[in-house]
């Protein structure tokens, strides 16, 4: 009976497994049978390099999609990386147990908090704030819902990855390192810092990947607070719209050449994403060496 229940099971993992590689298979091959005549009808230079999108006269250029997906994720690693990376470094080396034990569950919060939350929070709070202060006192002008607005949203939204993978990182360091620096004479810090935290980079790096993953995959709290201007980023404290916001604004109502073009857009960002996850790859196998 052992056995049979073993041989069952194994037959269950197997299905699940090949379920999921044809899950991703369906979907390269949905978004590229579809999108890739897009490209070509529209010609891949227009397409890519193209700095208008009037979908009523047929032209079609995501370029200021591409820029404005990959400035708004630059600005939330810059906002989110190093707070994250300081975060999970006290977590796991400097914070009380008496603290810690409200601030892990709070970080295990923010990431199971929906996006249209945080959009929701940006919406009311971020972009009156950004209005009021940047525009109106610093003079940087705009009505709030910029670039840097969403920028900080996403940054915010992606602490909780890199939180969590840092720490995990950090942790799984032997103890023998933080040791060894101590009895050479290092000070608690140097040996955190020095020794420690260098061992687990490939770790680090690894949440930091992930997070980039889920900045430049975000769609609805972008939608709420980063204006949705079809136009060339002009300014951080101007409106962008992203990859994926313009796919969720436009698919509704989409036709013909348009539909293909907004696949085809989905495409571009799905060829983002495995590049993305290829230098996770690269990244492991490289500490995995080491």
């Amino acid at each position: 009976m052992k056995d049979v229940k073993e041989t069952i099971m194994k037959y269950v993992f197997l299905i699940c497994a090949c379920a999921s590689i044809l899950a991703v298979i369906l979907i390269c091959v949905f978004l590229f049978a579809n999108g890739v005549p897009a490209i070509g009808k529209i010609g891949i230079f227009n397409f890519l390099l193209g700095e208008t999108w009037k979908p009523g006269n047929d032209i079609y250029g995501i370029l200021p999609f591409i820029l404005g997906s990959i400035y708004v994720t630059a600005g939330a690693i810059v906002i989110g990386v190093p707070i994250g990376i300081l975060t999970a470094i006290f977590m796991a080396r400097f914070c009380p147990d008496n603290i810690y034990r409200f601030v892990k569950p709070a970080v295990d919060l923010l990431a199971g908090i929906p996006s249209v939350v945080y959009g929701f929070f940006g919406m009311v709070v971020l972009v009156p704030f950004v209005r009021d202060f940047f525009g109106r006192q610093l003079g940087f002008g705009g009505n709030g819902s910029s670039m840097f607005t969403a920028s900080v949203m996403l940054g915010i939204m992606i602490l909780p990855t890199i939180i969590s993978v840092g720490e995990s990182a950090i942790r799984a360091v032997p103890n023998s390192y933080y040791e060894g620096a101590l009895a050479l004479g290092a000070t608690h810090e140097r040996s955190v810092f020095f020794t420690v935290v260098p061992a687990a980079k490939s770790g680090i790096m690894a949440g930091v990947i992930l997070g980039i993953g889920r900045a430049i995959g975000e769609t609805m709290a972008v939608i709420m607070i980063a204006g949705n201007q079809p136009r060339m980023p002009k300014g951080i404290f101007e409106g962008v719209r992203t990859m994926t916001s313009n796919i969720v604004i436009e698919m509704g109502y989409a036709t013909d050449l348009h539909r293909e073009a907004l696949i085809a857009t989905a495409v571009v960002l799905f060829v983002f994403i495995l590049l993305i996850n290829l230098l996770f790859s690269l990244v492991k196998r490289r500490g995995a060496n080491a």
